[in-house]
């Protein structure tokens, strides 16, 4: 198809609401319809904390918490039982995500990993990676924040795919006052150098957007032109979520208001069309009530949902029930698949390694999705 970009100004005026809507989500949805078909995916996923410690204080953040309050290291006896659990549950990802380089800040997170035998919280990650997959028949996904390229190449060989989020490209975001001040990890040269070296080590990214933590329209179209232009570079961002902030108690962004659906549904939809009718688009169905409307937004995917885990990010807001997404997603005249970590684009001897491919391929069915191994994870 002939497909062109928007230009910068054009994406913002769509997000202020100084154009009509309904053209944007019909090119949406077009897009969507001709790059990825009417087929929605989601990943039957267990989530592991595996630390909630972190060097970050992100106001809008409930996950992380200090020595004391509840940051801790899950142990591998605690990691093992989670993903068992999962796999039987017919789960496919162990879905790995943890605070910061907690060492940096924390004494008793440097104690606890020299009691594991490790230096850094990355190498944990890797040893509790290559349990997963030596114990279980679940493919980790792990999301430990910036990496170098030498960290990722240490997970690759046990992680089929990794991921962070960009959240903005705007370093406003760090300056006194916001939501990312006196948060080193959240700097976003250092976050686009780590999508950077995802390409250069090759491993399926994921990452994407916060939306609604005190950017501007023009941030949000900067940062879905910076995620086309590395993926153009690289060709690996197997997956862009743009997620909704939802404010929580016990933050200090508690009274900060959230997105309206109507409009965050308008950012969606430019995200499509900056990013593309090939690229796979994300929104999490546990944080919008009436989710549906992003499948007019030209979403093609729901993430991870869990038949077993909360969301420990948003621990307030419950995966809909599968027999649920899989009617309201039907509704809208899509079919609902399960997929790995991984997208069937992705999987190949270039994305994948060699001691994982195997294990993949016989995981999915003809066209790359998950193939349905249980009855609690089935749709």
């Amino acid at each position: 198809m002939d497909y062109r970009p928007p230009t910068p100004r054009q994406a913002v005026e769509y997000i202020d609401g100084k154009r009509d809507f309904r053209p944007l989500f019909k090119h949406a949805g077009h897009l969507r319809d001709e790059g990825r078909g009417r087929t929605i995916t989601f990943s039957p996923k267990v989530f592991i904390p595996l630390t909630t410690l972190c060097r970050d204080v992100c106001t809008y953040c409930t996950f992380a918490k200090p020595p004391g309050g509840g940051g801790q290291y899950l142990r591998p006896e605690d990691v093992v039982a989670i993903a068992e659990a999962g796999d039987a549950a017919g789960c496919r990802e162990a879905l790995l995500t943890l605070g910061d380089r907690p060492e940096e800040r924390w004494s008793q997170a440097r104690d606890f990993l020299n009691e594991q035998g490790h230096r850094t919280t990355i190498d944990y990650v890797q040893e509790m990676s290559e349990l997963i997959v030596d114990r279980t028949g679940l493919f980790p996904h792990a999301n430990p924040g910036n990496m170098t390229a030498r960290e990722m190449e240490g997970l690759r060989p046990s992680n089929v795919s990794m991921g962070m989020m960009l959240e903005n490209i705007s370093p406003r975001l760090m300056e006194p006052g916001m939501p990312h001040y006196n948060c080193p990890d959240k700097d976003p040269a250092l976050r686009m150098q780590t999508i950077e070296n995802a390409g250069v080590v090759r491993v399926p990214f994921t990452t994407g957007l916060l939306v609604g933590i005190g950017e501007n329209s023009r941030e949000i179209v900067d940062s879905l032109f910076a995620i086309r232009e590395v993926h153009r570079r690289w060709g690996h961002i197997q997956e862009v979520i743009i997620q909704n902030f939802r404010a929580k108690a016990d933050t200090r962004m508690r009274r900060s208001a959230e997105p309206i659906p109507q409009w965050f549904a308008r950012v969606v939809a430019v995200a499509r069309w900056i990013l593309g009718p090939q690229v796979n688009l994300q929104v999490p169905p546990n944080l919008t009530e009436r989710y549906e409307i992003y499948l007019e937004a030209g979403i093609n995917d729901w993430g991870g949902v869990s038949p077993l885990t909360i969301d420990w990010v948003n621990p307030e807001a419950p995966w809909p029930h599968l027999e649920e997404l899989k009617a309201r997603t039907e509704a809208g005249g899509f079919e609902l698949a399960p997929r790995l970590p991984v997208y069937p684009d992705f999987i190949s001897n270039r994305w994948i390694d060699p001691g994982l491919i195997d294990r993949v391929h016989a995981a999915t069915d003809d066209r790359g999705y998950a193939r349905r191994v249980s009855k609690e994870a089935s749709v």
